[in-house]
């Protein structure tokens, strides 16, 4: 019976030092990853501002190229939709819709997760021209996870995995470009 009673309370005193730890962790996740393409900024802005463009650099439809896709609206402008859905849970259900351009600078995105968990965070495309045939591609996603999910969120890896997913499609789309 002693026992299990320090197993018991071994338990609860490992979930309190959980949940005190969260309460330190940063909600906020901000991931940002770059690359150099030898082309010109209008180029490159004019591509990577329509959202079946993504389709062909994302890392998530290489993990599932036969997932739904629909698009609403006019790709490439404001309030254009395009919306996924997946049996595999890696890439599960959601949307995205180009929230704002700033024509060869910036293009942001609200991200809608449906499932396997619902959430709502934003992603940002920007292109900088370095020279005339030269131009940088930012890829930025911000996300805040409600406590003690950011605990999770910390444990799993979550920032570095999305670092690596995007600086891969940037990789990919500097290749696309290029060739």
């Amino acid at each position: 019976m002693k026992i299990l009673k320090f197993i018991l309370f071994g338990l609860i005193g490992i979930l309190l030092l959980g949940l005190l730890a969260a309460a330190f962790i940063p909600k906020k996740m901000d991931v940002e990853v770059s690359v150099i393409i030898d082309k010109p900024v209008v180029e490159v802005f004019d591509y990577v501002k329509k959202l079946k463009n993504q389709d062909k650099f994302s890392v998530w439809m290489q993990v599932d190229p036969h997932m739904q896709k629909t698009y609403m609206g006019m790709d490439g402008t404001v309030g254009a939709v395009s919306k996924w859905k997946s049996t595999n849970s890696d890439v599960g259900q959601g949307e995205q819709e180009i929230k704002t351009i700033v024509p060869n600078k910036r293009i942001d995105y609200e991200l809608r997760f449906i499932e396997p968990f619902q959430s709502t965070d934003r992603a940002y495309m920007i292109t900088d021209q370095i020279t005339s045939s030269q131009t940088k591609v930012i890829w930025g996603f911000n996300s805040v996870s409600p406590y003690p999910m950011n605990l999770v969120v910390k444990i799993m890896g979550v920032e570095q995995m999305l670092s690596n997913q995007l600086q891969e499609g940037l990789r990919t789309l500097k290749k696309q470009m290029e060739e």
